[in-house]
């Protein structure tokens, strides 16, 4: 009974520190002994399988590398040499965006614009506040009427101003507009205009992902220099045009993209200015007008000397100070050679053309292909 009570007796701060010592004892038989399954492993949430679909009116272009540049000489002494280059795979719009497809951009952007305007203070859960026209959204903070009217939206002014005494504006009045055009590539959009866009899809696309539950995915963009042309040559090493082969016509004599095949011969192709963006058959990608119609914005900034500042894997040259941007393919309004895969023009990035158009990419996540 002695013994006992001196158990009793002990003060209790001799019980807790018992308790301290037994515990992670008592715990480590959980955590580290029995019902132990990962054989001393780490192991990650399983989150199942996931297969990244190809978006809306987009091909799979395969990863690879090719000979890229010019497959002859520049007429115009621009450098433009050979090198062998690898490219990620990634989705490429099969077709030029459309006169139908960028009007359903600019409403959109106009609707978000107006509920902005309506509605100063959207709620702190949203992510996106406005005061007096300022969003917190980097994408949001650049919509002013000013930059809808003057910046995203196409200026058909371009079809008079140009070319010097070219009246064509009259003859082509409400190529935006109208719906016989709704299948024609949209021109009259400046780089800026056209990376905005690239933009606006991908949150557009994302918050559409969200609402359903499904996987967010990369960014679109324009392509790059690399990517466009890499694309443009359909899987054939040196393809002189995006049809593989040397000649511009195909066995019954017809052209095979628009552009100007002569002097003051624009319209043998059957069009005298752009035309509607699957006229032409596809190359071996499936992509249409990778030559003629108009030519398209990619990410690069023009720089003579890139090869020599760029990797020779997924090769892109961004500069921001540099205001030219080099652009791809060849339009109406050009001669063949310029068509040609490996050739390449440049132009401020403010600045809209008639012959100027563009298409997106974004990357593939998964496998090769």
């Amino acid at each position: 009974m002695k013994s006992s009570k001196k158990i009793l007796d002990l003060p209790c701060y001799y019980f807790f520190i018992l308790f301290l010592l037994i515990m992670p004892l008592v715990q480590g038989c959980s955590l580290f002994g029995a019902g132990r399954d990962d054989n001393g492993e780490f192991k990650s949430a399983t989150r199942g399988s996931w297969v990244m679909q190809a978006p809306t009116g987009m091909v799979l272009i395969p990863t690879g590398a090719f000979m890229m540049g010019g497959v002859e000489e520049d007429i115009f002494k621009r450098a433009n040499p050979n090198r062998r280059v690898s490219v990620s795979s990634f989705f490429m719009d099969e077709t030029e965006v459309t006169n139908n497809e960028y009007r359903y951009f600019l409403t959109k952007v106009k609707e978000r614009f107006d509920y902005f305007k309506n509605n100063p203070s959207i709620g702190e859960n949203t992510g996106t506040t406005i005061d007096d026209g300022q969003t917190t959204d980097p994408l949001d903070q650049k919509l002013t009427d000013e930059f809808i009217k003057d910046v995203l939206t196409p200026n058909m002014d371009v079809w008079r101003t140009d070319f010097t005494n070219h009246m064509a504006d009259r003859i082509l009045e409400g190529y935006f507009e109208l719906r016989g055009y709704d299948n024609y590539p949209v021109v009259g959009v400046s780089w800026e205009a056209a990376s905005y866009f690239a933009a606006w899809r991908t949150k557009y696309f994302n918050e559409n992902k969200e609402k359903k539950g499904l996987e967010k995915y990369p960014s679109f963009s324009l392509p790059s220099a690399a990517q466009w042309e890499y694309a443009a040559r359909g899987g054939k090493e040196l393809a002189k045009y995006p049809w593989g082969g040397p000649y511009i016509r195909d066995a019954e004599g017809n052209l095979r993209a628009n552009f100007k095949s002569g002097q003051g011969n624009y319209s043998e192709c059957g069009y005298t200015y752009t035309s509607p963006v699957t006229a032409f058959s596809p190359n071996d990608y499936g992509l249409y007008d990778m030559a003629g119609n108009v030519a398209e914005w990619t990410l690069d900034a023009y720089n003579p000397a890139a090869v020599a500042l760029t990797w020779d894997s997924d090769p892109l040259y961004l500069d921001d100070e540099q205001p030219m941007k080099i652009i791809k393919g060849g339009s109406w309004k050009d001669i063949s050679r310029f068509l040609q895969t490996g050739a390449y023009d440049y132009e401020h990035k403010d600045t809209a053309r008639s012959y100027i158009g563009f298409r997106c990419v974004i990357p593939y996540i998964g496998g090769a292909q």
